[in-house]
């Protein structure tokens, strides 16, 4: 069973892959850390991002557990994360890996902005989670203070209402609603009642019968 899940910024989208994984006992992949795990192993071999070879060889070497570095959350990653993003030959790779990631069995769970739309249209299901501008630009703003970083909501704010139309408008796999996704707002959920939603979702799609209730 592969479960694609999209949606903007401080949505609670890696939240919910994560707890799914957790209780379905599925392998998760956050393909935003996969760009910024890629474009830092780029940085790393000092390697050439425009030659297909190189591209696919460098994807192919990233291991799972370089996706959870705190390495990968500098602003020199990001930046290149952004650049690399844009190169044909790193986008065909980092397609491929994503997709061999999600067909293996017993299933995946797969986050991003175009898993729904790009890399696994054929996935069995699919949500859509967001929640209200103000209230993602709130929630990143702590995420930052908890990380003991400085930070003003207002720029925040402004950051992450940027990004939605960065991805909304992009040329190549623009971020949409899949017209059969299932969309989840999370706006006024604590994590446990989003994955509730989710489950019950899950259960109707597959028509089996998880023990939601004592969550």
């Amino acid at each position: 069973m592969i479960i694609a899940i999209d949606g903007p910024a401080g949505a609670g989208k890696g939240t919910l892959s994560k707890l799914l994984a957790d209780y379905l006992g599925y392998p998760y992949l956050d393909t935003g850390a996969l760009y910024r795990a890629t474009a830092l192993s780029f940085i790393k071999n000092a390697a050439d991002p425009e030659d297909p070879t190189v591209a696919k060889s460098t994807v192919e070497s990233i291991i799972i557990d370089m996706i959870d570095g705190d390495d990968l959350r500098t602003s020199e990653v990001t930046l290149a994360s952004s650049k690399i993003a844009a190169i044909p030959a790193v986008r065909a790779a980092l397609l491929d890996y994503q997709r061999k990631f999600a067909h293996r069995p017993p299933g995946a769970i797969l986050d991003g902005r175009d898993i729904t739309t790009v890399v696994v249209p054929e996935a069995n299901v699919k949500l859509f989670v967001t929640a209200l501008l103000e209230v993602r630009a709130l929630r990143r703003y702590q995420e930052l203070l908890d990380r003991g970083e400085v930070s003003i909501y207002d720029k925040v704010l402004t950051e992450i209402k940027t990004r939605d139309e960065q991805d909304k408008t992009r040329t190549s796999a623009p971020m949409r609603k899949a017209d059969d996704a299932i969309e989840i707002d999370t706006s006024y959920l604590k994590p446990l009642g989003v994955l509730r939603i989710a489950l019950n979702i899950i259960s109707r799609r597959q028509k089996e019968n998880f023990k939601i209730l004592s969550l």
